[in-house]
């Protein structure tokens, strides 16, 4: 069973970075599985942020994340990380990681979270 473990945000200012971290373990192997990121502000539901084949490193991003977020994963500390740049008062939520087999939908396993803050 695969555990994930989040750290890496923040409150930061409007313009700056952040480089989120998922780190996991666990028996299993990685090769088909889909590492994906989420975030939700308050009143608003998650939303899928960006994904990466663990394998193939093909990824997916969603609109707003296109241009200023990096999806990225590293074999030899199977962690999967999420460089952000140039972040924005409404990047403003709690990101989650997640994993998933590749051929499912459904994401079944998640980190506790962490918050990301942007100030105007």
């Amino acid at each position: 069973q695969v555990q994930l473990a989040e750290s890496g945000g923040g409150w930061v200012q409007t313009g700056g970075s952040l480089r989120l971290s998922c780190a996991a373990s666990g028996g299993r192997t990685f090769s088909d599985v889909v590492m994906g990121w989420f975030r939700q502000a308050p009143g608003k539901e998650r939303e899928s942020v960006a994904s990466i084949l663990w394998n193939a490193q093909t990824t997916h991003y969603a609109d707003f994340a296109k241009g200023r977020f990096t999806i990225s994963r590293d074999l030899a500390s199977n962690t999967a990380y999420l460089q952000m740049y140039n972040l924005r008062p409404d990047d403003t939520a709690v990101y989650y990681c997640a994993a998933r087999h590749r051929l499912q939908t459904e994401y079944n396993i998640w980190g506790q979270g962490t918050q990301v803050t942007v100030s105007s």
